[in-house]
């Protein structure tokens, strides 16, 4: 393998972990979906083409392993994790604190969002992709990528009461 693919891999590391979240909304499960992508594109990492940017690539393989997770859960039933506990706010500033609420508000809303939109959000808008870069992981046309994206931002915006 070649030592730049390993390094971008390694630097992609957050996003991935990120992107597995807005998928998983679980910790355990955006760690596993990271591991799988990597292990994928370490292993694949013949067919990339270089000419291109790794991130779409691996958001694509993540995005595939969640969908193949989904299908093999649904066959297995619900899981609860026990040891998952809401973590409390620190104390901090006013301002700090309303941040936090406030992003705390936006993750909630987040969630009950469709999860087309809530991908779209997240690559566009927190993975800072370009139209195209989605339409490619997502594997739909651009058009349908602005559409979505239009959508989840006025259903996100109605959810956190902004008009």
């Amino acid at each position: 393998m070649d030592p730049a693919f390993g390094d971008a891999l390694v630097r992609l590391l957050p996003n991935l972990k990120r992107f597995g979240l807005s998928l998983s909304r679980r910790g355990d499960i955006a760690d596993d979906l990271v591991q799988i992508t990597v292990e994928k594109a370490i292993l694949n990492h013949a067919g990339f083409d270089g000419s291109s940017r790794l991130e779409p690539w691996l958001f694509r393989i993540m995005r595939n392993a969640w969908i193949d997770m989904i299908r093999r859960t649904r066959t297995q039933g619900q899981q609860v994790d026990v040891f998952e506990i809401p973590e409390s706010l620190p104390t901090d500033s006013s301002a700090q604190i309303e941040a936090r609420l406030m992003l705390q508000s936006v993750q909630e809303a987040m969630t009950t969002l469709p999860d087309e939109q809530r991908e779209i959000l997240h690559l566009v808008c927190i993975e800072d992709m370009s139209y195209a870069e989605a339409a490619e992981i997502l594997g739909i046309p651009k058009g349908t990528v602005m559409s979505r994206l239009s959508r989840a931002r006025l259903a996100l915006s109605e959810k956190l009461g902004i008009k």
